[in-house]
């Protein structure tokens, strides 16, 4: 079976590029295909592969200015030349799902977001505030046509599979199309208790979007005056630098090592954005550590609320909050985040990182490889039939 895999862009380890990996390992004999690939920026397992590119690579400024050829990368992906495979998997966020397979050939789509930046979250990226009006207005006219683009491309895709529940809601609402789920993986044996104890600080690890909401994590510890720990870069680093008082402190990006030292220490993971699952609450909890966390989007299906912060509306059984794994926040306000910084303090003891940490391992790497390779095995036996 010949088989190629679609990334949309190598540009950083991110939950993606986590997953890329194990479908690198699972067909070492598979082709690597991509819009852009800055060598360097990612896995060795991945940088070991033959990558091919698309003529976006070289593009000026290409490195940093990226996105800004958003509208180019329909088209983009639709040159790569896919001839002779037998297997097509996309590991898509953005366009990699639209290629254009071969006549007979089997297009399996990892799906962990319907474009993002044209449908849930356009006003967020293209907004005067963060984008500026040139920009601004400019996407006003093209996404139209990139919608139309992704629709339509979507159907291109054999099988879809969705990172989570509320993914896979979003792939129904925007392309109707039916998909399973296969939730993305924590690698629980590196992300393991170690001897470190916790100390008097809360951590967020994350890229500056402005969907991440870092702000408002920045604005409660301003008022609360506890130590936070930011690791992570992105558009907003000075903005969100600038306005932080010195309880916070910001360590740019760091080592895998280096931050999972910081999930052993931290007193809690805290997690303000609306996220199509979010992989680093999961990495805090395989470390036994509890999670204060916006309830919206993945993370319903990946931390367990203790009774105090469960409402119906989340979808999860009240029962299996026993043995919670964090708190849960309902408005994306500083006011909402203080107060359960507040009741997370007097609730503290109850939460043990022992049933934290057993809770995680449900998402282990191991779990999604098993999970993923039958599915696809599945697909193609039924496909060949």
């Amino acid at each position: 079976m010949k088989i190629a895999i679609i990334h949309d862009w190598l540009t950083g380890m991110r939950g993606g590029e986590k997953c890329l990996e194990v479908f690198c390992r699972l067909y070492p004999q598979a082709d690597l295909f991509t819009l852009i690939h800055l060598p360097g920026k990612v896995s060795s397992v991945i940088e070991s592969r033959k990558i091919h590119t698309s003529f976006l690579q070289s593009f000026p400024s290409i490195e940093t200015k990226y996105r800004h050829y958003l509208p180019l990368m329909p088209f983009a992906i639709e040159r790569l030349k896919l001839k002779g495979y037998d297997l097509i998997l996309s590991s898509s966020h953005c366009v990699a799902k639209g290629v254009l397979p071969e006549k007979g050939s089997l297009h399996i789509s990892y799906c962990y977001t319907p474009m993002r930046y044209i449908w849930d979250q356009y006003d967020q990226y293209f907004n005067l505030e963060s984008s500026g009006a040139l920009t601004s207005t400019a996407m006003k006219l093209i996404a139209p046509s990139l919608r139309r683009w992704d629709v339509r491309s979507s159907r291109r895709v054999d099988e879809f599979i969705a990172i989570s529940r509320h993914v896979q809601k979003r792939i129904k609402k925007y392309y109707d199309r039916e998909s399973s789920v296969i939730y993305p993986p924590v690698d629980s044996k590196f992300y393991s208790p170690t001897e470190e104890r916790p100390q008097d600080f809360f951590l967020i690890v994350s890229a500056f979007a402005p969907y991440k909401r870092v702000d408002l994590a920045v604005e409660a510890f301003n008022q609360l005056g506890y130590p936070l720990v930011i690791v992570g870069e992105g558009q907003r680093a000075k903005e969100l630098r600038k306005f932080a008082s010195p309880n916070i402190r910001f360590t740019g990006w760091l080592s895998d090592e280096e931050i999972r030292s910081y999930y052993a220490r931290c007193r809690a993971f805290v997690f303000c954005g609306e996220e199509d699952f979010g992989i680093t609450p999961l990495e805090a909890q395989a470390m036994g550590r509890p999670v204060i966390g916006f309830a919206k989007g993945g993370i319903l299906e990946t931390v367990v609320p203790d009774r105090a912060t469960w409402k119906a509306e989340t979808g999860i059984a009240e029962a299996m909050t026993a043995h919670p794994t964090g708190v849960f926040f309902y408005e994306q306000t500083p006011e909402a985040l203080l107060a359960a910084v507040k009741h997370f303090e007097t609730i503290e003891k109850r939460f043990e990182p022992e049933s934290i940490r057993n809770h995680a391992v449900q998402f282990d790497l191991d779990v999604f490889s098993d999970r993923i390779q039958h599915f696809i095995e599945a697909c193609y036996r039924k496909h060949q039939c």
